[in-house]
């Protein structure tokens, strides 16, 4: 029985981030492509695509290029040609979203089906199979169980989060950045209304909650519970942040590199998707970058509290408790080293983040670069670690290939050969002039020496063999030359065997499970091609309220999270109904089906064509789709 292949996969913003993700152990990486990926922001060209590809082929790894938005008529044949061009550069899958993409002339590139596709039944997840997708991500929402049935009732690999940002909304169901500020989410621009700030009122106009974060969450973190998705079934193993910064890429992919490793060292039954063995200078932590709290969701639980209400952004690590304050320093009892330039961060009496820059320090006291207003006794958090980025901005060629050499005395001089922990064999050959060692001792102690060398190379020379007889007097300069020659071209050697999955789509009329209902990806004529011949019923519309419009459908629930649940909080009625959430851009009514344990966000009808109307308005400045712009980037600078 062949051992389970278990993949890391890494975000990239961009290709020098991805090359880091890869040489901090990343078993593949995904990367937004030139246009179409569901992160608009984090857009690369085919040529730095192609960089990043070369690059994870030295080690096997792999790269996955997300074209994963929905696509209007006018787009999907461009996106199809895109496809093909990544196809040429050696891309080896693409995350898609558009099923409309299936009906294309697309090259023989694997596909997989994007968490996009509210993948959360065994239904869908067969159902993407049946026609063809070679990897699907799940849906973040799922349980160990609920994982458990998809992969018995399936065998395409399955793929799922392990860290990182979490939509409020089952991705791929939120409408609400498109209705109230005219862009969407499903293709690449979402305002993240679940970023903002709300207050909660009940069906009597009550407050029950004011100027919170309601449907903001921390971050997702299952680094305590890879055995058991493993175990349930996932092999690929993702880290979200195609937005986030290299430092945090370094970080959360050393972490999770040594975390499956330990894994897989105590299980033969295991092993690594991808080729070397990394060492760091650092101690992996991911609470030492971009961090705001860590939740395990729903994964082990029915019903959790996983909202980050207080802020949205990263506020670091818990670092200690203030203790002496006066106006120009304070102290802080902690066992942390702090560093001048660090950033700390603390709530304030009235729950608003607040930041302060160290400016300097004597003994215990820390001076602030600017006054702050401070109480003896808050809890402090540390969201700029200076030394701490300072290892990881070094960080760098800390993965290496495990390679032997052989030296064998030929005819005509010298055979250096090269093998390495995946097979791969690359010989090269030099001339000698004939002329014997004087000191042979000495010269096989060189020889062996300077074969071990290699440099900035990926590889690490663990063993060398020697097969000379006499042995010959060989210059310093042959001796280095050929080792050069022989690590360049073993290099090439391995980009040539890396092996490359191609497989035609080969379209077939898989049936539609009547249990999804009617599909709800329709952006263009070829995705209703495709549901037509899968037998989807497209005439049927979505089961709405006609008073309102569905924007969110969500697994989190606010009454759970403000523990006013009747079923999982409070043993009472709970409070009236209708709540309702309202910030700058308007007011959003809530409903509750306690039967599915799901929380819909919805606008009235009405107000879905005023906000319309003010989107044909180029004007209207004045309008909630001005303040939803403007309130979005200020919410949400420097999150995700």
């Amino acid at each position: 029985m062949n051992p389970r292949t278990l993949e890391l996969l890494s975000p990239a913003r961009d290709c020098a981030t991805g090359m880091a993700a890869i040489d901090h152990g990343a078993d593949a990486v995904y990367i937004g492509a030139p246009k179409f990926s569901a992160r608009a922001a984090a857009a690369n060209s085919i040529a730095e695509i192609r960089e990043l590809t070369n690059y994870a082929h030295r080690f096997h790894a792999r790269v996955y290029a997300a074209l994963n938005t929905l696509l209007n008529n006018r787009e999907i044949r461009e996106a199809a040609g895109i496809a093909a061009e990544l196809h040429s550069i050696g891309v080896d899958a693409l995350i898609i979203q558009d099923m409309g993409l299936l009906e294309c002339d697309l090259p023989p590139i694997p596909l997989h089906a994007s968490t996009q596709c509210d993948n959360r039944t065994a239904e869908k997840v067969r159902f993407l199979e049946d026609t063809g997708f070679t990897q699907v991500v799940l849906a973040r929402e799922l349980n160990l169980e609920q994982i458990a049935a998809i992969r018995k009732s399936t065998s395409v690999p399955l793929e799922f989060f392990v860290h990182g940002a979490l939509c409020v909304s089952y991705s791929g169901r939120c409408t609400m950045s498109e209705v109230v500020a005219d862009r969407s989410a499903n293709r690449g621009n979402c305002a993240q209304f679940c970023r903002h700030r709300y207050t909660l009122k009940d069906g009597d106009g009550n407050i029950l909650k004011k100027g919170s974060h309601l449907l903001s969450l921390q971050d997702l973190d299952l680094s305590g519970h890879l055995r058991q998705l493993i175990d349930a079934g996932i092999s690929s193993f993702k880290i979200e942040g195609r937005l986030k910064d290299i430092s945090t890429v370094k970080n959360l992919t050393a972490f999770y590199r040594q975390t499956l490793d330990r894994i897989i060292a105590a299980d033969h039954n295991l092993r690594r998707a991808s080729s070397g063995r990394c060492t760091f200078d650092f101690s992996p932590d991911p609470a030492r970058t971009f961090h705001r709290g860590g939740t395990d969701y729903f994964l082990t639980t029915q019903r959790n509290r996983p909202g980050a209400l207080k802020t949205p952004k990263s506020t670091g690590a818990r670092i200690g408790r203030v203790g002496t304050v006066t106006s120009r320093f304070f102290t802080l009892e902690s066992p942390y080293r702090i560093a001048n330039g660090d950033g700390l961060c603390f709530f304030d009496a009235d729950e608003n983040l607040v930041g302060l820059r160290v400016n300097r320090l004597e003994g215990e006291r820390i001076y602030p670069r600017d006054p702050v207003a401070i109480l003896p006794g808050t809890i402090m958090y540390r969201n700029l670690d200076t030394a701490f980025i300072n290892q990881l901005k070094h960080s760098g060629n800390c993965r290496k290939i495990a390679a032997g050499v052989t030296i064998t005395g030929t005819a005509a001089g010298l055979d250096f050969a090269i093998s390495d922990e995946d097979g791969c064999h690359t010989s090269v050959n030099t001339s000698l002039s004939g002329e014997k060692a004087q000191n042979p001792d000495r010269m096989l102690e060189i020889l062996i020496q300077q074969a071990r060398k290699s440099g900035s190379t990926i590889f690490t020379v663990e063993e060398v063999s020697l097969n000379m007889d006499p042995i010959p007097h060989i210059p310093m300069s042959t001796i280095n030359d050929i080792r050069r020659r022989a690590l360049a071209a073993h290099l090439e050697t391995r980009l040539r065997r890396h092996p490359l999955f191609r497989r035609p789509l080969s379209r077939n009329a898989a049936p539609w499970p009547a249990s999804l209902g009617s599909p709800q990806d329709l952006a263009n004529g070829c995705a209703r091609t495709f549901y037509r011949r899968h037998g989807a019923d497209l005439a049927a519309k979505p089961s709405t309220a006609e008073r309102h419009t569905v924007l969110m459908t969500c697994k989190y629930c606010i009454k759970a999270q403000l523990n006013l649940c009747p079923i999982h909080g409070l043993h009472t009625p709970g409070p009236t109904e209708p709540l309702t959430i309202t910030d700058n851009t308007g007011t959003y009514d809530l409903a509750f089906d306690c039967r599915k344990c799901e929380m819909t966000v919805l606008l009235r009808t009405e107000e879905v064509r005023q906000q319309k109307c003010r989107h044909a308005d180029p004007d209207a400045e004045t309008n909630s789709h001005a303040a939803a712009k403007t309130k979005s980037k200020r919410d949400t600078s420097g999150l995700m």
